[in-house]
């Protein structure tokens, strides 16, 4: 595919800082660089700490929703989960009560700065402010040893846990954390295994894994990813980069594409916004979203405009990823 122009990438060029109902990914604003393609709006949003390289990734998939006709839908909605932030296990409920509808929940826990006893507590309120009809997975980042993920599979397996999502690093800790638990019945999940390593096959192929986390933006756009989990052979859940509804169409378009979907997706994302592009936003409604794209409330872009410097920051380092295409 040639790519259009770096020209016509910047002439609808929007920066946008999105501000977070609760801390989240160690941010309260989160910037994105939204623009319009010949198919529909679509958007640039690695994270601030990503290197050029990786980054550019992103601008492949942002260019590929754009200005390419995506792949045909299977379903016209995707039922998606409430995230919950590492937060008190007090202000749970408040969390949940953004989500509309959903039965679902992922937990953040190994927050840094934060105890095992924490997230003890947190998943425990999540379970019961859910009951035991819920579903609820964790998701750790990455943020655990070996020794300290098997401690702590145990200590919340009390929570009847749908599954766990990443919590060891690296790949040959995942696979010998699965070899110790998989007595207990509780699947492992793969997420950074696959968007942030240079062979997203390598965790399947290593045994890993029970089912990957897969991002449209970071894997390079729905076509790359649909390859990616066809390749592996393993259950896919869709989730969300904390992306604007711009970003979170493309990857709802990427779940309604799958040939099997099996679990509840992480694109309820918006909800975790006071503010987003796109008016209403692409938000949960009866536990599910629309497939279709987003299109931006231009008060709402202007209201969101991220400061003078920010912008000049992120059109500086789009133009830089372009160069890696």
């Amino acid at each position: 595919m040639s790519h259009p122009a770096l020209a016509d990438l910047l002439a609808s060029a929007r920066v946008v800082a999105l501000p977070l109902a609760t801390r989240f990914r160690g941010v309260d604003v989160r910037e994105a660089v939204v623009f319009e393609g010949p198919e529909g709006w679509t958007e640039f949003s690695p994270f601030t700490e990503y290197d050029d390289l990786e980054a550019a990734t992103w601008l492949a998939a942002a260019i590929d929703f754009g200005w390419r006709p995506q792949p045909a839908t299977l379903r016209d909605r995707v039922n998606v989960n409430a995230t919950v932030p590492a937060v008190a296990a007090a202000s749970v409920p408040d969390v949940l009560a953004r989500f509309d509808g959903c039965r679902t929940a992922k937990v953040k826990v190994a927050e840094p700065g934060q105890v095992l006893a924490d997230d003890v507590a947190r998943v425990r309120a999540v379970r019961e402010a859910l009951g035991p009809e819920g579903r609820v997975r964790v998701d750790a980042n990455g943020g655990w040893n070996l020794d300290e993920a098997e401690h702590a599979i145990h200590a919340l397996a009390e929570f009847d846990l749908e599954y766990v999502e990443q919590p060891c690093m690296s790949v040959d800790e995942l696979a010998e954390l699965h070899r110790r638990v998989k007595y207990m019945g509780i699947p492992i999940a793969a997420d950074e295994s696959v968007r942030k390593a240079a062979d997203p096959l390598a965790v399947a192929r290593a045994g890993a894994a029970d089912l990957l986390v897969i991002k449209a933006q970071p894997l390079g756009g729905v076509r790359r990813a649909l390859d990616i989990v066809a390749e592996a052979g393993l259950p896919a859940v869709v989730s969300s980069a904390l992306d604007t509804s711009i970003g979170l169409s493309m990857g709802v378009w990427l779940a309604a594409s799958l040939a099997e979907l099996d679990y509840d997706c992480g694109l309820g994302t918006s909800s975790l916004f006071t503010a987003d592009v796109s008016v209403p936003s692409l938000a949960p409604h009866d536990g599910s979203l629309p497939v279709g794209r987003v299109v931006p409330d231009a008060a709402m872009l202007d209201d969101l405009a991220a400061p003078a410097e920010r912008r000049e920051w992120w059109l500086a380092r789009l133009a830089r990823c372009y160069d890696l295409l």
